[in-house]
């Protein structure tokens, strides 16, 4: 048995019957342990790589942590889960009106709600979690970088004033990254030099349905349901995420019955292997993800408009989606992430063809010839595509070089393209169920997923305009001028999809289409 194994199921607590199955096993394939529901109640997860950050949610920012940032902590609001459109709900507020002028939110907040630490939840608890995101200043913080003032004509009533209309406020608040509410407790006594960051990093705030009971960076975390939360209780008592950075691993482990979920990550052969094995249950679940392609309009052939247009028609989105992405995503008919905008109104119009590539390869310098295909090194989806995507070009005339990336690389480039190749594989979801989120963060000079440095002008005007009336066709506009630049490109809108032990409950109706990787998991059962 592999040492890395051995270990696993020491923290796991397998019992030794197993360890023989698991031993003679050398991977994913058909279950050979018809799992059963948990006795102790430990839901057992887990991460195919750290987080990244600390589980702070004025902090964290990116995919699979959201696990830990969803079930501790709550915010003013939530999308509803288990449905396949955004749909704002109730979660810390259980009412609220926008004024016309999209400036003006009263919110009437939930009563009986109590902080981990035993800090009632009031709405003097709002203003200083505002300010707690504005001060730690990190992704998140835009969202309420513009509020102007928070009134509290009552412990129950919230009246947040911003500075300038924004249409997509209401989203924020709903969104997973969106400000969550903290114990003012705990944000005093902990504050030290750095606003309680230190004391977040392991303990946390919230007042979610879970308390976070450990956090080893690189080993594992733990939740723990929280007795005092306002909801129903919790089926299960302890949430295990062990890290666990093989995937065959932690498909072994799941096939034997010791994970009960894998909620990220499987690649084009897991999802394969699992679609239709009656000793599981699989889920394409509702998505805002996307998979994207960036072209590099700064160095080599792809300065060229023409050269980056003939690209994106070369691909043949369709054919790519199939061959990577089959029983696992929907047609990429648009710019915007599936269900982002009305229908009808967002389309992605790019015929297929080699023959414009094909040409202006034939009289390409060397150096232009040479094509670098980047993709997140933890990203196995993404270097097939790269790999597909090369063997065309090869057939074209041009020189494909394949090559990984960190992702602290590919954030690297933000701002600065040294380094960076000329073509990058990625998913892409949008911080919140409004198309602004997407379009500032993938089409702005500043927006935080810009990883190559395209922008045009005329995208970079319409964005405050268009987030200041929510005008649909204003979006509209700005997806088809960022599909007329040639820089990027939406190959298929992905579906998260998930793999669960037969037993497992309520896994659609605890997901959160904004929520990539996570469930809330106090709606699950056995």
């Amino acid at each position: 048995m592999r040492p890395v194994v051995r270990r696993l199921l020491r923290a796991l607590a397998v019992p030794a019957v197993l360890m023989v199955v698991l031993a003679a096993c050398g991977g994913g394939g058909q279950p050979a342990v018809t799992s059963q529901p948990p006795t102790d109640g430990v839901l057992r997860l887990s991460f195919l790589q750290d987080p990244g950050q600390p589980p702070d949610p004025d902090i964290y920012y990116s995919g699979q942590g959201l696990v830990i940032t969803q079930n501790v902590y709550e915010g003013l609001l939530q999308y509803k889960t288990g449905v396949d459109t955004p749909q704002i709900a109730p979660a810390l507020a259980t009412a609220w009106q926008e004024s016309p002028d999209h400036r003006t939110f009263t919110l009437t907040l939930r009563s009986g709600v109590t902080f981990h630490d035993g800090t009632a939840f009031t709405s003097a608890a709002v203003k200083p979690s505002f300010d707690r995101r504005l001060a730690v200043n990190q992704g998140p913080a835009y969202m309420v970088e513009d509020v102007a003032s928070v009134e509290t004509p009552s412990p129950t009533e919230v009246v947040i004033t911003l500075k300038t209309p924004n249409s997509a406020f209401l989203d924020y608040l709903a969104s997973p990254y969106g400000p969550k509410m903290m114990s003012p407790t705990i944000l005093r006594e902990h504050a030290g030099s750095d606003n309680a960051e230190a004391y977040l990093r392991t303990h946390d705030a919230g007042t979610g349905p879970y308390t976070l009971t450990r956090a080893d960076v690189g080993q594992g975390y733990e939740m723990k349901a929280y007795p005092g939360w306002w909801g129903p209780k919790p089926f299960f008592s302890t949430v295990e995420l062990p890290v666990i950075t093989d995937l065959s691993t932690q498909q072994l482990l799941l096939n034997n019955g010791q994970l009960h979920a894998i909620l990220h990550d499987l690649n084009a052969p897991a999802v394969k292997d699992y679609l239709g094995n009656p000793a599981v249950s699989s889920y394409s679940l509702p998505s805002f993800t996307t998979e994207q392609v960036y072209l590099n309009p700064n160095v080599g052939l792809f300065k060229n408009p023409a050269a980056r247009t003939a690209f994106q028609q070369a691909l043949d989105v369709e054919q790519l989606r199939n061959q990577v992405f089959a029983g696992r995503s929907d047609p990429a008919t648009g710019n915007y992430p599936e269900g982002l905008m009305p229908a009808g109104t967002d389309h992605q119009n790019i015929q297929p063809s080699t023959a414009a590539l094909a040409q202006i390869a034939s009289s390409a310098s060397p150096d232009d010839k040479r094509i670098v295909l980047g993709y997140d090194t933890g990203q196995p989806d993404d270097q097939q595509l790269a790999n597909l995507v090369g063997a065309k070009l090869q057939g074209l005339g041009l020189t494909p070089v394949v090559q990984g990336y960190p992702t602290s690389q590919v954030f690297g480039w933000v701002g600065n393209q040294q380094g960076a190749p000329n073509v990058f594989f990625t998913s892409f979801w949008p911080d919140a169920a409004h198309p602004y989120t997407a379009a500032h963060i993938l089409y702005a000079p500043d927006g935080g997923l810009n990883y190559l440095g395209c922008s045009d002008p005329a995208i970079t005007a319409e964005l405050p305009q268009a987030l200041q009336s929510g005008d649909d066709a204003a979006f509209a506009k700005i997806g088809e001028m960022a599909s007329a630049t040639g820089c990027w490109t939406n190959v298929a809108y992905r579906k998260d999809f998930m793999v669960t032990q037969k037993w497992l409950k309520g896994v659609e109706q605890a997901h959160d289409i904004a929520a990539p990787m996570s469930l809330r998991i106090a709606d699950l059962s056995a």
